[in-house]
């Protein structure tokens, strides 16, 4: 059969008829046909026909220009084609949409909404035009036995962001624009034109203006040149730009701020239940200007406590779609990077008519309760109010009356604390799994520039204000949840938290199994108060960062939905966010929703509302991302000077590149290239999470205390490099 075959080619080739070849045609097509978005040119063609003759490779390559004529494929790169678009046949059951996630080496990963969908691995060169965390359809290819499921990105849906951020690298005509983000793939071809006057080696803000469906590079135009990098300002705008954060608000907006009143109508004040006479403080940061929460205190009789947790009333000022709501909608959430504060609400609302500073009269939306010192609630009321705070405390002034026991408001403040440590207790019981934080705090000079780092602990004043927050944020779900026990329930904005994967859950206990700890896993009760346990067994032992890091590495990310799934995490059936409607947008939501609802307005729409959802959820992601970016560009600013210098740590990360190191007394991290591990050949054994010498056995393990030297600081990348020392 072979022979025939190869005796047939041979005749067709001779005969010089082309266009007659239906053979090549059908058997190219095939080819095109299995690899729809593969580009081939008549080389790789030939080889899979088996194909080494060069007057037969002659005769693939006429072929190709013929079907190329006769529309059947399109030319990518000179000489290199791919089927036509319009001759692809596409089974949906093939197709997922999702969010792509691509890493510094140039691989991808399709991220579903759907949990339960494994991520699907995209190569290199099957990610097309995305960029990473842009909305992507992938086609997905045959499953393989034993592999991972692996696709081909066939439409970008949506991008993530419409303007990066980089430096300018000259040319003659043509200039580089060389991003930011080490995820993304290809540089931006800038026209010297378009450079808006960019200087070499400046940081710019740049956007796509034409990408060619045959060209490897986008073109595109400098809309914003912010300096030279190493600048605070420089970088710390940099950092916002690239997570789509506006630096500032609108004409329109700032306006309409500067028209907003700064008295109270005595009409508005009587529609209110009057909290001024009563007892009420505000607990914050030293240096915060927004205070959006206060807590109130009163005594009853019978041993009962009257319990006010008061929310600034922004749904008062801000209307729907007004100039200033659209743009705090678009943030979403205020940024709190290391030296600055950029805040979702102009600073007139923030930090004036809407803060609850002391001594003035703040409009409220309140959760009040009637409790005794056990935690039990009695009688609950939320609605408007209208309070003047006594007093503003920091946390560390609460924290010094909790400890000493004397001190200005002592007697309200302890048994307040009291109170707050049986809501806290009861959560614990019922199955609130009981995660440690730890934030870093910045020592800054006069210039901006950081002289010292610590970690700021959360203690029990910290943790008051927290619990009563939770219990004001969960009752207020509660309240439109239940309301009607009859009726379908309200559409409403939920903070939610779904359960771990299970995959991740049998990873995560077989990995402690051989540490000698244990996990039940039968029930949510079970692995949540086991795993409380386990923390509380690991607590100052060698082994406490690796627990607790893989530990939170288990669980998925809280978002914002109108599907009422509760919140794992904390255990609880029904949250919500309503406690800080000056920094997040879906506690507005839930205000606005709230005061409708208390008025008996019907059901919203669900479908908008969940479109807002998904909206506040990404930018609090990426609120989060510029937070961690902002600290970690202090971080290199603090190690800069320190190269050569050796420091303790312990290994917080283990890849196939190398070994993360977190330094215990500033939490710097920086990595540990395996190729700077010379004594020894090791190995990556990934299911462990460790790395082990061939040749002396020496294992370095995730939560290993160890010793390095700054080898590197790469400021523009924030980049930390470290070598471990003897």
């Amino acid at each position: 059969m072979q022979k025939n075959n190869r005796r047939r080619r041979r005749a067709v080739a001779g005969s010089g008829k082309v266009s007659s070849n239906s053979y090549y045609t059908n058997r190219i097509s095939e080819i095109f046909m299995r690899s729809p978005y593969q580009f081939y040119n008549y080389r790789q063609i030939s080889s899979q026909l088996g194909i080494s003759d060069k007057s037969e490779k002659e005769l693939v390559r006429k072929t190709l220009e013929e079907m190329y004529q006769n529309h059947l494929i399109v030319e990518g790169n000179r000489g290199k084609y791919r089927l036509n678009p319009i001759h692809i046949t596409v089974d949906e059951s093939k197709i997922l949409e999702g969010r792509i996630d691509i890493k510094q080496t140039g691989k991808g990963y399709l991220i579903s909404d759907n949990a339960e969908i494994e991520d699907v691995f995209i190569a290199a060169n099957n990610l097309g035009k995305a960029l990473n965390g842009d909305i992507v359809r992938v086609h997905l290819f045959p499953a393989r036995r034993g592999k991972h499921q692996e696709g081909r990105v066939i439409e970008v849906l949506r991008r993530k962001r419409e303007l990066f951020v980089g430096t300018i690298q000259h040319g003659k005509n043509i200039s580089y624009f060389i991003p930011d983000e080490t995820s993304m793939p290809v540089d931006i071809l800038i026209p010297n034109k378009c450079l808006k006057g960019a200087k070499q080696g400046q940081k710019v803000v740049a956007a796509i203006t034409e990408w060619d469906d045959h060209a490897k590079n986008p073109f595109g135009e400098v809309r914003q040149v912010l300096g030279y990098p190493g600048d605070n300002n420089v970088e710390m705008q940099a950092i916002l730009i690239d997570q789509s954060f506006a630096l500032e608000f609108s004409p329109d907006a700032r306006k309409q701020a500067e028209s907003i009143p700064t008295e109270i109508p005595l009409s508005e004040i009587q529609r209110r239940k009057d909290f001024r006479n009563v007892f009420t403080m505000t607990v914050d940061p030293a240096d915060a200007k927004d205070f959006d929460d206060a807590i109130s205190f009163e005594k009853l009789k019978d041993g009962l406590y009257q319990i006010g947790v008061h929310i600034a009333d922004v749904s008062y000022y801000i209307s729907e779609n007004s100039p200033i709501d659209k743009e705090a909608y678009d943030r979403a959430t205020s940024v709190y990077l290391v030296d600055r504060t950029y805040p979702m609400l102009p600073e007139k609302l923030c930090n004036q008519v809407c803060s609850l500073r002391p001594n003035e009269d703040k409009l409220c939306f309140s959760a009040v309760f009637q409790i005794d010192e056990k935690g039990k609630i009695y009688k609950q009321w939320i609605g408007k109010t209208v309070i003047n705070s006594d007093y503003r405390f920091s946390y560390e002034q609460v924290q010094d009356i909790i400890e000493q026991k004397k001190g200005l408001y002592c007697e309200e403040i302890l048994m307040l604390d009291t109170i707050a440590k049986a809501l806290r207790e009861e959560r614990i019981r019922k199955g609130t799994i009981n995660f440690a934080s730890e934030e870093v705090k910045f020592i800054l000079d006069e210039h901006q520039k950081p002289v010292g780092v610590y970690i700021k602990e959360s203690k029990d004043a910290n943790k008051l204000i927290e619990d009563f927050m939770l219990l004001a944020n969960r009752k207020v779900a509660e309240l439109i949840a239940k309301a009607d026990k009859d009726k379908k329930a309200k559409t409403f904005v939920y903070r939610v938290h779904d359960k771990p994967m299970e995959e991740k859950i049998g990873k995560f206990t077989t990995f402690i199994n051989k540490l000698g700890y244990s996990l039940r896993t039968s029930s949510r009760k079970g692995f949540t108060d086991s795993i409380n346990q386990l923390f509380d067994e690991v607590r100052g032992k060698g082994s406490q960062y690796m627990v607790e890091n893989l530990a939170l590495r288990t669980m998925q990310r809280a978002v914002y939905s109108t599907n009422n799934i509760g919140h794992y995490g904390l255990g609880f059936k029904c949250y919500t966010h309503f406690t800080s409607p000056i920094r997040r947008y879906p506690d507005l939501m839930v205000h606005r929703l709230l005061e409708a609802y208390l008025n008996g307005a019907d059901s919203f729409d669900s479908a908008r509302l969940e479109e807002k959802c998904k909206h506040c959820s990404d930018m609090e992601q990426r609120s989060t991302e510029a937070e961690r970016n902002s600290v970690k560009y202090f971080q290199s600013l603090y190690l800069e000077d320190k190269v050569g210098q050796q420091f303790d740590g312990i290994i917080s990360g283990v890849s196939k590149w190398g070994l993360w190191v977190q330094l215990n007394d500033t939490k710097c991290e920086g990595m540990v290239s395996v190729k700077t591990l010379t004594d020894d050949f090791y190995y990556y054994d990934e299911e462990n999470y460790r790395y082990i010498g061939q040749h002396t056995g020496t294992i370095l393990q995730l939560g290993m205390p160890v010793r390095i030297a700054v080898k590197n600081v790469n400021l523009a990348k924030k980049q930390m490099d470290f070598i471990f020392v003897k």
